[in-house]
């Protein structure tokens, strides 16, 4: 039996740090490790862990490492430990053999700061944010449950994505958009020595657009070496709209511009918003047979109908090779995951949270 609440964190920067403050705040027991044993001494002094090393006994382990170290460190996690193995990275094609892993889930919270290493780490860092977590047909229904019951517990909201789709997604939210605001800002920089008062005038929103850009650049070379494929793919769909854009605004076609223009306003007034109050949740029960890769076909298949899922349990029967998996969601979206889960085969049911 796995020690319960023991958890290792390997990788003492921003985002392990904040892991480590986030399990220790809600009773886990911490264990932290980092290529530079100083750093993880220094989690320690900071809160952020109980102690450094790698547990053996830890019911799970977040590798919280830059991309390039992932695999190596996520393959000695999973020989060298006994529970789950989930990673934070934001790439996930170098992780795809490793999958085949029933103990591990690939992860990769979208959240970050423009302060730098374990200095900057604080444990509401993931209250409120997406972390994405992308299950396949091997991955153990048990160990995704689990990661995703902690790491809801944060206060992140929980997205299943495929893996294969994982790293053109993230180029088109997260690392395109990093890469524009550092242009734009390094562009306005450059003609502020033409124009002294340039800065003075960036107004609300230039900081808002270009706030990313303060984030450490330490972490962008790899992350654009091991994702060069999707990130050029999406800059070469950006530069073309930005010459679509280019060539409305010298026609001055006054139609077109408003029509994109408002095009852009509704898909961002669109964008998806959590819930608050428990009252709005609704339980929805499936029965699956015990086969591989059914979890990973329902939460996808959430993520597809854009049904956000807040909580999961699995129901094991011990008279048959079904279980039941519990499911909590919006209840304004309650009816859209039954017809879906419907429409493939499944007898969903469902009733309000009291």
């Amino acid at each position: 039996m796995m020690e319960p609440k023991r958890a290792n964190v390997v990788g003492a920067g921003l985002v392990g740090g904040s892991i480590g403050m986030a399990l220790r705040s809600r009773g886990w027991h911490v264990s932290g490790r980092d290529l530079e044993p100083g750093r993880s001494r220094r989690g320690v002094d900071l809160g952020a862990f109980d102690a450094t090393g790698l547990d053996p006994a830890a019911s799970v382990t977040f590798v919280a490492a830059p991309v390039s170290a992932i695999p190596a460190l996520v393959t000695e996690a999973l020989a060298t430990t006994a529970g789950w193995v989930t990673d934070v990275g934001s790439v996930k094609a170098p992780m795809l053999a490793l999958m085949t892993d029933a103990r591990y889930v690939g992860g990769h919270p979208m959240a970050g700061s423009e302060l730098e290493g374990i200095e900057g780490s604080h444990a509401e860092l993931f209250e409120g944010r997406t972390w994405v977590l992308t299950p396949v047909a091997e991955t153990s229904p048990d160990a995704y449950a689990a990661v995703q019951s902690i790491v809801s517990s944060f206060g992140a909201e929980v997205v299943a994505v495929p893996p294969d789709h994982h790293d053109t997604m993230v180029a088109v939210v997260s690392h395109v958009p990093h890469l524009t605001a550092a242009t734009l800002m390094r562009l306005a920089d450059q003609r502020s020595g033409e124009h002294r008062a340039l800065l003075r005038l960036a107004a609300g929103g230039f900081r808002d657009m270009t706030r990313i850009a303060a984030g450490h650049p330490g972490i962008w070379p790899d992350i654009c070496a091991e994702n060069r494929a999707s990130i050029v793919g999406e800059l070469d769909r950006l530069i073309s709209a930005l010459h679509e854009m280019r060539d409305v605004v010298d026609r001055s076609d006054r139609d077109e511009l408003m029509k994109s223009l408002e095009e852009a306003r509704q898909a961002r007034l669109n964008l998806p918003a959590r819930f608050t109050h428990a009252d709005e949740l609704s339980e929805v029960r499936v029965t699956i047979p015990d086969r591989k890769g059914e979890l990973a076909r329902i939460t996808t298949l959430a993520t597809d109908l854009d049904v956000s899922i807040f909580d999961i349990e699995i129901a094991h029967s011990a008279e048959g090779p079904e279980g039941v998996l519990i499911l909590t969601v919006d209840r304004a979206m309650a009816e859209r995951l039954l017809g879906g889960l419907m429409a493939n085969g499944y007898r969903p049911s469902s009733r309000p949270l009291e």
